[in-house]
């Protein structure tokens, strides 16, 4: 039931919550033990809330679940997991992550409360709105990424990051979107309703906007952003963003994924490498050129 209960949270979604290390490697701090063990614990925290989201979210979608062809294998609608064991668990986890969130820093507890209380009205009702249903999603993203600011008491750390934040999850999101509706077809408005006001042109045409935005946001904060190095070298590091910004489109488009970022971005190799390259360029041009 443990393993079970696990699964529910989706251990693989927790690396959306690596954005909450932003603050800590652009303000050049990743080497303050003090900070870096504080923003681990952050980042605990957020896996625990976030978790507990997918529990509501799987509990609230459970009927739908049952009926789609992939979810129905989760442990929820395959019976495995008890609602009332997930229920239990999406109470008492919050009880114990928020005080130490907010012991942590007050504006930490806030953020990941605000945080919590933004995906339960996902949950329960923004995902229900088109276009807000993605714009959401981009907000949770950009609250990771704020929830690591106090802990680091920024001195460095530019607001463009925030854009670049916003951009990026909206492009995922879009791409999702897609994905589903290209996955589940004729039954896409049944598994998720918000998908009947969503049509391939329209997602395809947001996702060009968000894809040209995100590149030009980026491109703008490496060589105006305050706090950078005033060489230009974060430059650099622009060819491994429109890399990965093509990679993801190629699997999108060609090899009709999408449907799960998290499992792309740890399984697609040339896109992981990709990642990587681009955090050992920030890391050195921030801290050792």
């Amino acid at each position: 039931m443990f393993i079970a209960l696990l699964k529910t949270m989706r251990p693989k979604q927790w690396t959306k919550n690596v954005f909450v290390f932003a603050a800590l490697v652009f303000d050049r701090k990743l080497f303050h033990l003090d900070v870096l063990l504080k923003t681990v614990i952050a980042f605990i925290i957020l896996c625990l809330i976030s978790g507990t989201v997918y529990l509501i979210n799987d509990l609230v979608d459970l009927e739908k679940d049952r009926r789609h062809p992939v979810k129905r294998k989760r442990p929820l609608p395959s019976g495995k997991l008890p609602p009332g064991v997930a229920i239990a668990a999406a109470v008492v986890i919050p009880l114990v992550a928020l005080p130490v969130a907010f012991l942590l820093h007050p504006a930490v507890g806030i953020i990941v409360l605000s945080y919590l209380a933004l995906m339960v009205a996902y949950s329960f009702i923004l995902k229900n709105i088109v276009i807000v249903d993605v714009l959401t999603i981009a907000a949770g993203f950009v609250l990771r990424v704020a929830a690591g600011v106090p802990i680091v008491q920024v001195a460095r750390f530019s607001p463009w990051m925030y854009v670049c934040t916003a951009l990026l999850a909206l492009f995922l999101g879009f791409g999702k979107r897609r994905h589903e509706l290209t996955l589940l077809k004729g039954e896409a408005n049944y598994h998720r309703a918000i998908l009947s006001e969503y049509n391939l042109h329209l997602l395809d045409e947001m996702m060009a906007v968000v894809t040209s935005t995100t590149v030009i946001a980026y491109s703008l904060y490496t060589f105006s952003a305050e706090g950078l190095p005033p060489n230009h070298l974060m430059m650099l590091t622009i060819p491994f963003v429109l890399y990965g910004i093509f990679r993801y489109l190629y699997l999108i488009h060609v090899k009709n994924q999408g449907g799960t970022p998290e499992e792309i971005l740890l399984s697609d190799k040339p896109l992981l490498l990709d990642i990587a390259l681009w955090g050992l360029a920030v890391i050195i041009i921030l801290y050792f050129v």
